[in-house]
């Protein structure tokens, strides 16, 4: 016997019963969720970055919950439910892919002859996106912009390049990757100038929070002129990081030596060692 999605419905309506359920669980909201959503979804980036597959599954399931989880005390508020939350997904999906399902239904098929072109395919989910947003219910007064509906939840890098994408699909973007280069070095600059002025106290600590946050979303357009994914490269850095920071702890302990005691020039000494083995490897 293998549980369904119904199995996982019920589950959920049982951990919620305010008389029989769990006491943890009936007490969490919308909002006390969101921090073990986010964690959910980085163990399944976690899973694939390491591409342990079988643990995969259980983070999968561990994501799905949460989906669980929301609409279960949506539909106790009277505000949604799973299923809605389904069918709204199906609705938009097949709305979003008129490409694929040309009459508008999830049983219309495209001609495999006659299929549109790749150009044709990114203006037309752009123009459907474009629509929606139209159509989405103000919560703010005031004029909406170009940029809004980007989750300001979102990792701030994650954000940056969403913001410039979207920018960009408007025609304020830079020409080519040159100047983006140019940016660059401009903003390094800046942000030397504005360190050195807050050491000698003619600057403060906000101006130097301010031209690094310039500069990392400046290496966020160079990555989006890459094709580079800045989150993933980032990630891949810090997991080169440890391993390399691993490596020397391990090479101090086959010594029998301690790394707490060893000298910066010593432990970089290692770590030069470590890197050559990378390359000849």
């Amino acid at each position: 016997m293998s549980y369904t999605i119904e199995d996982l419905k019920e589950l959920m309506a049982r951990l919620r019963d305010p008389e029989t359920g769990c006491p943890w669980d009936t007490r969490q909201t919308f909002r006390s969720i969101v921090p073990h959503t986010l964690e959910e979804a980085h163990e399944v980036a976690d899973a694939i970055e390491r591409e342990d597959y079988s643990n995969l599954r259980d983070e999968l399931g561990d994501l799905l919950f949460q989906v669980i989880f929301y609409s279960r005390i949506g539909a106790e508020k009277d505000l949604f439910s799973f299923d809605a939350v389904v069918d709204n997904l199906v609705r938009k999906l097949v709305r979003r892919h008129p490409h694929v399902f040309p009459e508008g239904t999830l049983e219309s098929r495209i001609d495999p002859d006659n299929r549109p072109d790749e150009a044709w395919i990114r203006e037309s989910w752009e123009r459907i996106k474009a629509e929606e947003r139209a159509r989405e219910p103000v919560v703010n007064a005031g004029p909406q912009g170009r940029l809004d509906g980007i989750a300001r939840t979102l990792p701030a890098m994650m954000r940056a390049e969403k913001l410039q994408k979207r920018a960009s699909r408007h025609g304020f973007d830079w020409p080519d990757i040159e100047p983006v280069f140019d940016k660059l070095h401009e903003e390094i600059d800046e942000l030397k100038e504005a360190w050195q002025a807050a050491r000698t106290g003619q600057g403060d600590e906000d101006a130097v929070e301010e031209e690094l946050g310039d500069l990392l979303f400046v290496c966020v357009n160079l990555a989006r002129f890459m094709k580079v994914n800045p989150e993933q490269a980032v990630g891949r850095t810090n997991h080169k990081f440890e391993a390399r920071f691993r490596a020397i702890e391990q090479a101090l302990e086959r010594q029998g030596r301690s790394f707490d005691d060893e000298t910066l020039e010593t432990l970089d000494g290692i770590w030069q060692s470590v890197k050559g083995v990378e390359k000849k490897s």
